[in-house]
C-alpha cells in the first residue's frame, strides 16, 4: 500500500455517546407467529455459527454456496484479502438461472414469483399482476434475445431507467441471463444524472418506459432519457432505446427508439443462461456524494448473489411452501431493491411484492391496504416512511387487518427508538420482531442485523453482525473502542457480498474504502473496510449507528453523532421527524442546528423551540442543546428515504449550496426551507 491514512489527533477519534436506551424485547417463539421453525433459533446458536463463519470462512461459505446452482464447480472459496479479495474462483453460474430457471426445472414453474400492484385505483380496484417462474423464464429469455438482436454482447453494460413495473425486474434478470451487467438508474433521477451514468458506463442500450405513475401523475421517463441523450450530443454512446409502454403518455419517437412489445413478439423464447465466472460483474449501481462524479459500485456474480440470498433467508426467515408473501417497499433503482426485491428473495422461492407508486396515493393508508389485500407476512421499509406514517395518524393502520404480518424490517437511516416503538405497537401489534438492518450499497447485503428468532431487540440498535462479518468500532489507528465509546464502524475481513471496485477508477475505490484504518495502525499493514459511519458497541455487544462520520458535530471539543440528538428530539411528543447538522458558531466553533417536522396538533413558535431545547438538554445534556430550531413541513430526502443533511448544512449556515441535488425527491421542500428565517 503506497497511500497513507489522513493524520488525525487522538482527541478526534472518539465520538461521545450520551443517549441510552434500556428497553429490551426478547425474540418470540416462531409458533406464536404461526411460522415454521426459525432458521436461527437462539443466541447460543447465533454466537457459535458467527464464530465459525468468521474463523473458518472457506468452510462456512463453501457450505452455504451449495444452495446455489453452479454450472461449473469453484476451485477455491476465498483467495486473497482486502482490498481485492476473490470469491469462488474457477466457478461458473448465472444469476437469472438461480432466480428463475432452476425452479422451473425443479417443478415450481407455476408458482408465483412476483406479485405486482400498480398505483392507480379504479372502480374495480388497483391493477394487480402475478408473474410465475415459468412466465419469468419466458419473458427474460425473449428480452435477452431482443437485446442480443440490438447488438448486446457479453460484458456490455445496459442501462435501465424504468418505473416500478414487473418489466423492471424482467429487464434486470434478462441482462443477467445474457451476461450483460445492468446499471439501473432510479426513475426519479434527472436527465443530467442519466447522462452522467450512461456516459460513465458507455451503455449502447437504454431500457425505459414511456412514463411511470407517482402520486397520481405521470413521470416522463422516456422524455428524460431523450433529454439526456441530447445533453450528451456527439459523445453519447447510446445506439438504441428500448421503450416499454406503461402509461401510454405522448412521447417522441426517434431513430434510436425501439418498441418493447414489438421486440418481444419477434424474439424467441429459447435463450439459455450464459455461464458467468464467479467474479464477472453482475451489475453497476451508481452512488452520488457531495463532490465528484457518481461512483459506479461494482458487484460480481457469485459472491453478491450468494450473500444477498443468504442474508435475505436468515434476516426475514424466508421459507418456501409456508404461504409467505414478502414485501420490500424500496425501488429497484436502489441497492435495497436489487438485493431484497430481486436477487436476495427470488432464489429463496418466496413471492416478492412490487408496488409501483407512493405510500399516500390515493390516501395515507395505501401501504396497509396492500398488506391486508395480499396478506403480507414480511414487511421491509425505511425509518423515514415510518415517521411519515406516524405524522399521518394512527387511524390509517387501524383501519386495516394487519394480522398476516410476522416480521417487520427497517432499512436506510438508523431508526430512532420512538419510531421503533410505534412500528412495533401499531404495525406489529406488539407481536412481530423488528429486524433493524444496517448495510450499504457497497456491502451488497445486511452486515449488522437482528435475527428474528435469536436476537434480543433493543429499540434503535441494529444489534449483531451478520454471519461472515467481522465488524468492529475502532479509532483511526485501528484500536478497538471501549464499550459505549463511539468510533469508526469497520469490517476487518472480506465477505462475499462486498463491492469489487469503483467502475473505471481503482484508486478511488482504494482511497474511499481502504485508506482510513489499518490493523495495528500500520500504513503497510492490512487495511480495514471503512463504512464511513460512526458507531458504538454497548456492553452487551450490540451495535448502535451514530450517523455518518461527515455528520459528526464537534461542539466545544465534544464530538457527537447526529443520530443521538435526533432521537432525543423525536422522543418529544411534538416531533415526528428531525435532522441535526453542524453550523458555524463564533464561540463554540460549531453549533447545532435542528430541523424538525411537527406532529398534528402542535404549532410552531418560540415557546416550542425552548421546550425542545430543554428536552434535548434533559435527555442528553446541556452541551447538546440546539442553537437553532427550525420548523419544516418536510425535510429534503432522496426517494430512498435518506435525509440530505449536506443541503441542510448549507441552509443553516446561510450559504448558497453547490451540492449535488440529482437524488432529491422534492425540490419544493428545499425551496420552502430556504424561504424560512431563523
Amino acid at each position: 500500500m503506497t497511500h497513507k491514512p489522513q493524520p488525525t489527533s487522538g482527541s478526534q477519534d472518539g465520538i461521545e455517546s450520551a443517549l441510552h436506551e434500556d428497553r429490551v424485547f426478547p425474540p418470540p417463539a416462531s409458533a406464536d407467529l404461526g411460522l415454521g421453525k426459525w432458521h436461527v433459533g437462539s443466541m447460543a446458536e447465533y454466537e457459535a455459527e458467527h464464530r465459525r463463519s468468521v474463523e473458518d470462512q472457506d468452510g462456512y461459505w463453501g457450505e452455504i454456496a451449495k444452495r446455489l446452482r453452479w454450472m461449473k464447480p469453484f476451485d477455491s472459496v476465498l483467495s486473497g484479502g482486502f482490498p481485492e479479495p476473490r470469491w469462488f474462483e474457477g466457478g461458473q453460474l448465472n444469476a437469472c438461472d438461480n432466480c428463475v430457471d432452476r425452479f422451473v426445472d425443479e417443478g415450481h414453474g407455476d408458482e408465483v414469483a412476483i406479485i405486482w400492484e400498480g398505483e392507480p385505483v379504479g372502480d374495480g380496484g388497483p391493477e394487480i399482476r402475478r408473474v410465475t417462474y415459468k412466465e419469468l423464464q419466458e419473458q427474460t429469455a425473449r428480452l435477452g434475445n431482443a437485446l442480443k438482436k440490438l447488438g448486446a454482447t457479453k460484458g456490455d453494460v445496459i442501462t435501465i431507467y424504468m418505473g416500478m413495473v414487473p418489466e423492471l425486474a424482467i429487464a434486470m434478470l434478462a441482462c443477467a441471463r445474457i451476461g450483460c451487467p445492468h446499471s439501473v438508474i432510479f426513475g426519479g433521477f434527472s436527465s443530467q444524472a442519466i447522462a452522467d451514468r450512461v456516459q460513465d458506463a458507455s451503455s449502447k442500450i437504454v431500457i425505459t418506459c414511456d412514463g411511470g405513475w407517482r402520486r397520481g401523475k405521470v413521470v416522463p421517463l422516456k422524455e428524460n432519457v431523450d433529454n439526456a441523450i441530447e445533453m450528451m450530443g456527439d459523445t453519447s454512446p447510446v445506439e438504441h432505446v428500448l421503450c416499454f409502454g406503461r402509461c401510454h403518455n405522448k412521447i417522441a419517437w426517434g431513430e434510436l427508439d425501439r418498441c418493447w412489445n414489438e421486440a418481444m413478439e419477434a424474439a424467441s423464447a429459447d435463450c439459455p443462461c450464459e455461464p458467468m465466472g464467479s467474479e464477472d460483474m453482475l451489475f453497476l449501481l451508481y452512488t452520488s456524494g457531495s463532490t465528484g462524479k457518481p461512483k459506479g459500485i461494482v458487484h460480481t456474480t457469485a459472491g453478491y448473489l450468494l450473500y444477498a440470498a443468504h442474508t435475505g433467508r436468515l434476516t426475514f426467515n424466508l421459507e418456501p411452501d409456508q404461504n409467505q408473501v414478502y414485501w420490500c417497499t424500496a425501488d429497484c433503482g436502489w441497492i435495497t431493491g436489487h438485493s431484497y426485491i430481486v436477487y436476495g428473495i427470488l432464489p429463496n422461492r418466496v413471492p416478492t411484492l412490487m408496488y409501483e407508486g407512493a405510500p399516500n396515493a390515493p390516501a395515507e393508508d395505501r401501504f396497509w391496504d396492500i398488506v391486508e389485500r395480499h396478506k403480507v407476512t414480511q414487511f421491509y421499509t425505511a425509518p423515514t416512511a415510518i415517521r411519515a406514517f406516524m405524522k399521518w395518524g394512527d387511524e390509517h393502520p387501524k383501519k386495516h387487518d394487519l394480522s398476516s404480518l410476522k416480521i417487520l424490517g427497517t432499512v436506510g437511516e438508523p431508526i430512532n427508538p420512538a419510531a421503533w416503538m410505534w412500528y412495533r405497537e401499531l404495525i406489529g401489534g406488539n407481536r412481530c420482531p423488528i429486524v433493524d438492518t444496517y448495510w450499504q450499497t457497497e456491502t451488497g447485503g445486511h452486515v449488522i442485523t437482528p435475527l428474528p428468532g435469536a436476537t434480543d431487540q433493543h429499540p434503535g440498535s441494529c444489534t449483531r453482525p451478520a454471519f461472515g462479518v467481522d465488524a468492529a468500532v475502532v479509532q483511526r489507528d485501528g484500536t478497538e473502542c471501549e464499550a459505549d465509546k463511539g468510533g469508526l464502524m469497520v469490517i476487518r475481513k472480506p465477505w462475499p457480498g462486498m463491492l469489487r471496485g469503483v467502475f473505471g477508477d481503482r484508486q478511488r475505490f482504494i482511497d474511499t474504502y481502504f485508506s482510513t484504518v489499518y490493523e495495528g495502525g500500520d500504513v503497510d499493514g492490512t487495511p480495514y473496510y471503512t463504512a464511513g459511519d460512526g458507531a458504538r458497541r454497548d456492553t452487551h455487544g450490540n451495535f448502535w449507528i451514530m450517523g455518518r462520520i461527515d455528520d459528526v458535530i464537534n461542539v466545544s471539543g465534544h464530538r457527537m453523532g447526529t443520530m443521538e440528538v435526533e432521537s432525543a428530539l423525536v422522543a418529544h411528543d411534538a416531533v415526528v421527524e428531525a435532522a441535526v447538522v453542524g453550523v458555524p458558531h463564533e464561540i463554540k466553533g460549531t453549533g447545532i442546528a435542528a430541523f424538525v417536522t411537527l406532529a398534528s396538533g402542535f404549532e410552531a413558535g418560540d415557546d416550542l423551540k425552548k421546550q425542545l431545547g430543554a428536552h434535548v438538554a434533559d435527555q442528553i445534556g446541556a452541551i447538546a442543546r440546539p442553537d437553532q430550531v427550525r420548523f419544516a413541513e418536510a425535510l429534503p430526502k432522496t426517494r430512498s428515504g435518506k435525509i440530505m443533511r449536506r443541503l441542510l448544512r448549507d441552509i443553516a449556515a446561510g450559504v448558497e449550496g453547490t451540492q449535488d441535488t440529482s437524488t432529491l425527491e422534492d425540490f419544493n421542500v428545499l425551496a420552502k426551507l430556504r424561504e424560512t428565517e431563523e
